[in-house]
């Protein structure tokens, strides 16, 4: 019972989004996934349309806390994979979320129980001291420190989802 419920106390959930991934490359981004979860997983594709010849698709996970950084990592290095995968807090543990495009590379940052990002102290000192009196700089500072260019390239694959089928639940009786 105390295993149980010290499992329970550790684990961790979130969302996985493929933004875009070329057919070709779902069964391996599939079992990179399922791997680090140690179970095999099956992802619903569907169309990307701001890129035509990929695929998109969202899955929502349960795991250990760090799952998220594992996730990430098990993605990272292949071409035209853009993804962002986050992770709620937990007991103990902060939330996290990870964004990558083939140009960018990764960001990561970690997050409130709202979803927001967090910048920390230290991060924030350093951009006033690089920025020094120019408010221009330190709003680029600001910019890079919540991941604005991660967010400015998925934003077009995220609207993507507006369009994805939706399934009405109806209260009955």
């Amino acid at each position: 019972m105390a295993e149980h419920f010290t499992r329970r106390l550790h684990a961790a959930r979130g969302v996985l989004f493929v933004h875009s991934s070329l057919a070709a490359l779902g069964p391996h981004v599939e079992w990179a996934v399922g791997r680090v979860l140690g179970e095999p997983v099956n992802f619903d594709w569907t169309e990307q349309p701001v890129l035509p010849g990929t695929q998109r698709a969202e899955f929502y996970w349960e795991g250990p806390q760090g799952t998220a950084a594992r996730i990430a990592s098990s993605l990272l290095g292949w071409e035209q994979l853009r993804f962002e995968v986050s992770e709620d807090p937990s007991p103990g543990c902060d939330g996290g979320r990870w964004l990558h495009t083939p140009r960018l590379g990764v960001f990561h940052a970690h997050a409130d129980a709202a979803g927001n990002l967090v910048v920390p102290e230290d991060r924030l000192r350093a951009a006033m001291e690089s920025a020094g009196g120019d408010a221009i700089a330190l709003h680029a500072e600001l910019r890079a420190a919540l991941g604005q260019d991660w967010d400015d390239e998925l934003e077009p694959f995220r609207h993507a989802s507006d369009f994805a089928p939706v399934i009405w639940l109806h209260q009955v009786g």
